[in-house]
């Protein structure tokens, strides 16, 4: 049974919704841990390209199976003509994994990672499982050899830089690294980049005929017809990375192969040494805050690994069925690509006192840490998943704000250029008001953390902060109904005086400062800023309706826009807003839609996939949440554009307007907040530890 936080009926999903996604998605996640260690495959099938970055530089993993002799090629690029042949792939939240024939064998090869967002160690260890598993599918018997490897460009931001390898005995494994013989720590901050510092490693268990090397492709080359390894590593170093492509290479001898499936496994992982520089202090990944070192994580991964793999299992299966429950298969689908690549978009650390800090990256918009309009669309993931990882994200920027070097009366926008943390870079920085968002990111702060307080139950979070809150709620009260020329989170889309969008989350903002208020026995406040945001909303509709829709901005009759942000009023419960209105955008967003989804706004054709799911959860009923979702599935399974999700594209003809790989796809989960007691399922789950 689960106990509902929120109140309403256990959530129950029906049995037998758990398959996995196979419908072509634009790319697959292969390895997806943080900005840096994110590896897709930008292709239909494996060998029709190397794996690349999130970015799109390539980032090579290759593997062949050698059967009965002869070298058939299941991943990457070159070498030998033959290819096996992809006949399967398949994804869940934390697993894809592909089948191959060629040779009279089957291969299943499966990138496992424990994304769990219940248990934070896990979540934050930078570590990957593959397997390969090969039967015999003819009645005969085989020969079958495995080889795989994993290049230096891992451990590089471009192939012109050196590097340096080696290896060592941990455990019963033996571990392979790779990374540039600088060694450059946290020196280089800015959007299209790779990381150039710390150890890209292949973990190798103690397994029957397994055996490891550090190659080049000549070597390779030779390998892939004799079926030998070196004895020791052929190349020597330091070489710059794109001399003879040195890689960290593992060969398995399955030896005499039939009907019996057999397996060999392997971890990648990445040891970066230091993961964030918050205001010039250089802060640890997660998983080290006790002291653990890379040997450590890995014979930890390694001792753990069953366990995990049968608790992936089990979460995908229950995500999977509530996700297709609550919004039907196409948006199950969506959110499910969506889900490595949301936590791929965060790098978790431990602050000195050890508690969780979550910083954000915004992959291909400007390269910012910890941007608040980031945070905001992502955060119904982690108020579903794990709210304490929501509070690691908005920790950051409380504090910034709290520092006197923070004059303004309003929220910051960032705190720096990934992966330095040392200050807002948007806009006019600390220094003028110039190109800021004030009533986007005072409005988007006090959402979130009044969303907190719905989940958790109380406001403790924000009696920490409480002045600084009630500053930004001052400035709402002054500037939000009708906002000046300002900045909105669509900041693509330029300057808005008047947006009647940015209007609707201050009002509802100041409806959360006053709940916030109330649950910790503020009354006055409370009853003062729950009238003023009732009275808001009453001005809001007769100054924003233009007959059957409401209008883009209060001084233009005839335009439109997705009004997205009322989504909180719905999820949150709080009746500011007349339920009338939500009826009339979702009718008026139904009769507007193009092939690919609902335009932003009467502009512009091109859309935001976050905020066609937080207006289609508007809608009051599955039909009307389900036609709007359905050209969004469209858009993953035909858009022209071959990169990680991305969430602003043209809705006549699905190409990538811009953006990938962002954090902000974490957005299509607000449709299971908008079910109580599948959003305290959950929570709760994550309370509990799992």
């Amino acid at each position: 049974m689960t106990v509902s936080l929120l109140g309403g009926a256990v959530f129950t999903p029906p049995l037998g919704a758990q398959e996995p996604v196979t419908t072509r998605t634009p790319a697959t996640p292969l390895i997806a841990h943080d900005p840096y260690f994110s590896i897709w495959s930008f292709a239909d099938t494996t060998t029709e390209q190397s794996t690349r970055h999130w970015t799109g530089t390539d980032q090579p993993m290759t593997g062949w199976l050698r059967v009965d002799g002869k070298a058939l090629r299941f991943m990457g690029r070159g070498g030998a003509d033959d290819a096996m042949r992809q006949t399967s792939r398949a994804l869940t939240p934390t697993r894809t994994t592909y089948e191959y024939d060629g040779g009279g064998v089957r291969l299943t090869a499966t990138f496992f990672t424990p994304a769990l967002p219940d248990d934070l160690d896990v979540l934050s260890r930078p570590v990957t499982y593959l397997s390969w598993t090969v039967r015999a599918t003819d009645g005969g018997r085989h020969a079958v050899q495995l080889y795989f490897d994993a290049g230096a460009q891992l451990a590089v931001d471009n192939d012109q830089q050196s590097v340096v390898w080696g290896s060592s005995r941990v455990g019963d494994m033996t571990v392979q690294h790779i990374g540039t013989n600088t060694q450059q720590v946290l020196q280089k901050v800015g959007d299209n980049l790779r990381i150039d510092w710390g150890w890209a490693q292949l973990a190798v268990p103690r397994q029957a005929g397994t055996t490891t090397a550090t190659l080049g492709e000549r070597a390779r080359d030779i390998l892939l017809k004799t079926g030998k390894m070196p004895v020791a590593d052929d190349i020597a170093m330091p070489r710059l990375a794109h001399q003879d492509r040195p890689a960290m290479a593992m060969l398995a001898d399955f030896g005499d192969v039939g009907a019996a499936a057999d397996m060999r496994r392997a971890m990648l992982a990445y040891d970066d040494i230091d993961a964030i520089e918050f205001f010039k202090r250089r802060m640890p990944a997660y998983w080290r805050r006790n002291g653990m070192t890379m040997a450590d994580l890995l014979l930890r991964a390694e001792a753990e690994e069953p366990a995990l793999r049968k608790r992936g299992e089990a979460f995908d299966r229950d995500l999977i069925a509530d996700l297709e429950r609550v919004g039907g298969r196409a948006y199950a689908e969506i959110a499910v690509v969506a889900y490595r690549q949301t936590l791929a978009a965060h790098k978790l650390v431990a602050d000195i006192d050890g508690r969780p800090l979550y910083f954000s990256k915004e992959n291909f918009s400007n390269g910012c840490i910890a941007t608040v309009d980031i945070t905001y669309p992502t955060s119904p993931f982690f108020l579903l998943f794990n709210p304490t990882l929501l509070e690691a994200q908005l920790r950051p920027i409380l504090d910034y704000a709290s520092m006197p070097r923070w004059r303004f009366s309003f929220a910051p926008h960032d705190i720096g250029t990934y992966p330095q943390a040392n200050g807002q870079v948007y806009g006019g920085g600390e220094r003028t008001e110039d190109d800021q968002m004030p009533v986007e990111e005072s409005g988007n702060m006090l959402l979130m953390i009044g969303a907190l307080a719905k989940i958790r139950g109380n406001a403790d979070f924000a009696a920490h902060y409480w002045p600084l809150l009630t500053r930004w709620a001052t400035y709402l009260r002054e500037k939000g109904l009708d906002p000046e020329n300002q900045l909105s989170t669509d900041d693509f889309a330029g300057h808005l005086a008047h947006n009647t969008n940015l209007s609707i989350k201050a009002i509802s903002a100041l409806d959360s400062y006053a709940e916030l208020a109330r649950l910790l026995g503020k009354k006055d406040e409370a009853t003062q800023y729950r009238t003023l945001s009732r009275q808001m909303a009453v001005r809001w509709v007769a100054m924003a309706q233009d007959g059957d829709h409401t209008k883009l901005a209060f001084d233009r009759p005839g335009t439109w826009s997705q009004k997205y942000n009322l989504v909180w009023d719905k999820v949150l419960g709080r009746n500011v807003f007349p339920k009338g209105l939500l009826r009339q955008e979702v009718a008026f967003y139904l009769k507007h839609q193009q092939k690919y989804g609902v335009p932003l706004d009467s502009r512009k054709t091109y859309t935001k996939l976050d905020w066609i799911t937080w207006s289609a959860t508007l809608s009051d009923d599955q039909s009307g949440f389900e036609q709007l979702i359905a050209p969004v599935h469209r858009y993953m399974l035909e858009t022209p554009s071959r990169v990680p999700l991305g969430d602003w594209y043209a809705t006549i003809d699905g190409a990538q307007v811009g953006f990938q790989a962002r954090a902000v796809v974490g957005g299509v989960y607000m449709k299971m907040l908008a079910t109580p007691a599948v959003w305290s399922k959950w929570a709760s789950r994550a309370q509990r530890g799992g």
